[in-house]
């Protein structure tokens, strides 16, 4: 770690430092520049999706187009949304009928100008559903009503009474933590195209992001994706339309729709507007960080980078992995209810996703800015489109720190040149990077030891049953015993500053802090939303969980460290029972 970044790191420790703006100007914002001429970019769109469907399917147009038509029929029919065009059934009607429109004795050319013509029809309709706009005048009422009504909210929340309802005492960014090469990430905004990919937890991660990127770390507005769901209500739609946000319809699998998607995000790319989007592809279920990423949208950097030097244009991509870490996850009983209903292993009843609603978010809002709590965001090593670190000048290097001549990768017999299994192993690669970096650039929490630690020993209680006979046991029988707990998180507290010393994960401040208060911060932190707690202290000081469901949920996040190999489980249990004899 350099200079600057234990600098940077030392004050995120009190709060998040809050950076100038490196393009004060917004007309100088390259996401303003993309859609000052919308017409013109979904132009390009459709003509990029129609030759890379053409390249695809050379024999296969007709097939492809008859099997969109058929899937998005069934779509219109079993799952429609508010949000959806009024005319979606007789569009697609009136392409099945032109599909099928031409006699038996037509030729193959007749055939194949059909099948492009319709095909110039289905891409376009979807780049006009899938491109958004930005708004300058939107962008700045949606700052500063998120400013105040955070703030506000803040200092109301912590028991402020009225007279100190409009002071600025307290600050949203306080509770919002950043880490990691701040001011490298700024450096490289101006040296090339930013890909921020995120962790996903919550459908908060798209405004605390938005938030931070502005107000906190001074950075231009960048591109995402937004689920097309989250358009059915009109104040929701009215922002989302006008704050450059790219439209996301995940109930569409046809491969034109998912191609023309893609190739927004590779023009958007290198056109140089920096984006975020979520390589995971949705919210993660379990609760624990994403160790399998989707391919699509991340294929588009590395496809970006080689048509840029194709071009001639050296400008380069920069991948930068963002770890968000909640004490507590606005949905995660449903989330976890989904996991589990998703293994099948044991029935459970679907609940109901309606974490999208205002209400829902001002309630989780107050309850998270009431409690001396605090959501991180882990900025991670800016990496090139090969999962190369880069520094500030952004110069790729190796594992073994020697310089990477980029464009080089992109070439075959001397020139550079498109190979689509070749940029489908980069993406895996970068992929396998972003993951790699997920994990070592996490920042544990109190909250994340303490559930588990305490899931685990439940698991230890009853080795007998398997993960689903465990989530079945009534939690008003069980007690965690405090002093195996504590036992428990002094030894975890050891292991988890061995594994930052050796750069493998990181701590937030809690994790040095006395085993007793570690214990009683983790589970009061977890307590901050759900009505059923996953942890408690009860009237009379005992440990206890209210939802093992829930427990098992937080625990996950740490799962995929296999940390529970360095707890001396039976050495705790030793212990106990010496106590108890003595």
């Amino acid at each position: 770690m350099n200079k600057l970044t234990r600098k940077a790191d030392d004050i995120n420790l009190q709060g998040s430092r809050v950076y100038p703006h490196v393009l004060p100007n917004m007309e100088d914002w390259p996401i303003y520049k993309l859609h000052e001429n919308r017409k013109q970019f979904v132009e390009e769109i459709d003509e990029f999706a129609f030759r890379k469907l053409l390249q695809q399917y050379p024999k296969a147009l007709p097939d492809i187009i008859a099997k969109t038509v058929y899937l998005e029929r069934i779509r219109i029919k079993e799952d429609p949304w508010k949000v959806d065009p009024p005319n979606e059934k007789q569009f697609w009607r009136r392409i099945g009928k032109k599909l099928f429109s031409l006699p038996p004795t037509a030729s193959e050319e007749e055939v194949w100008a059909n099948a492009e013509a319709l095909l110039r029809l289905i891409v376009h309709r979807y780049s006009e559903e899938i491109v958004g706009t930005f708004k300058i005048g939107t962008f700045k009422f949606a700052r500063r009503f998120l400013t105040m009504f955070f703030n506000r909210l803040l200092n109301t929340a912590a028991g402020r009474n009225m007279r100190r309802l409009y002071g600025t005492r307290h600050k949203v960014y306080e509770r919002l933590l950043t880490f990691g090469e701040i001011e490298k990430l700024r450096t490289l905004m101006t040296r090339g195209t930013v890909v921020i990919v995120p962790t996903h937890s919550s459908n908060l991660d798209s405004i605390l992001i938005g938030y931070a990127i502005d107000k906190i770390l001074g950075l231009p507005a960048f591109s995402y994706g937004a689920g097309l769901n989250l358009y059915n209500t009109g104040y929701t739609a009215y922002f989302m339309n006008r704050l450059g946000a790219y439209r996301v319809d995940r109930r569409k699998k046809n491969p034109i729709y998912l191609e023309t998607l893609k190739s927004m995000s590779s023009l958007a790319i290198q056109k140089g507007t920096n984006t975020i989007f979520f390589p995971g592809g949705t919210r993660s279920r379990s609760g624990a960080l994403e160790n399998k990423l989707k391919m699509g949208l991340l294929g588009t950097a590395v496809e970006a980078q080689r048509i840029n030097y194709q071009k001639g244009d050296n400008t380069k991509v920069f991948i930068v992995p963002l770890i968000l870490s909640y004490h507590v996850v606005l949905e995660g009983k449903f989330l976890i209810e989904q996991h589990l209903s998703r293994t099948g292993k044991e029935h459970y009843v679907k609940t109901r996703d309606d974490f999208y609603s205002f209400r829902k978010l001002m309630k989780f809002a107050w309850n998270f800015f009431s409690q001396p709590s605090e959501i991180t965001l882990s900025f991670g090593k800016p990496m090139d489109v090969l999962g190369n670190f880069v520094d500030e000048e952004g110069i790729s290097y190796d594992r073994f720190g020697k310089e990477v001549a980029l464009p080089e990768y992109f070439m075959s017999e001397g020139e550079i040149n498109a190979n689509l299994q070749r940029e489908k192993e980069y993406t895996t690669i970068l992929a396998d990077r972003i993951v790699e970096r997920y994990h070592k650039e996490n920042i544990v929490l109190s909250s994340h030891v303490v559930a588990f630690l305490a899931f685990k020993f439940l698991q230890k209680t009853y080795p007998q049953l398997d993960l689903f006979g465990v989530l079945r046991l009534p939690p008003e029988d069980f007690v965690f015993p405090k002093d195996t707990m504590l036992n428990a998180v002094e030894q975890f507290q050891k292991v988890l500053i061995e594994q930052e010393q050796a750069g493998r994960i990181k701590l937030s401040r809690q994790i040095r802090y006395s085993a007793e208060e570690l214990l009683r911060n983790g589970v009061r932190n977890l307590g901050t939303y759900h009505v059923n707690k996953p942890l408690v202290f009860d009237e009379k000081d005992r440990l206890v969980s209210q939802d093992f469901k829930l427990l098992y949920f937080y625990h996950n996040r740490l799962v995929n460290y296999h940390f529970e190999e360095y707890i001396a489980w039976k050495e705790i249990a030793r212990r106990e029972m010496e106590t108890e004899l003595a």
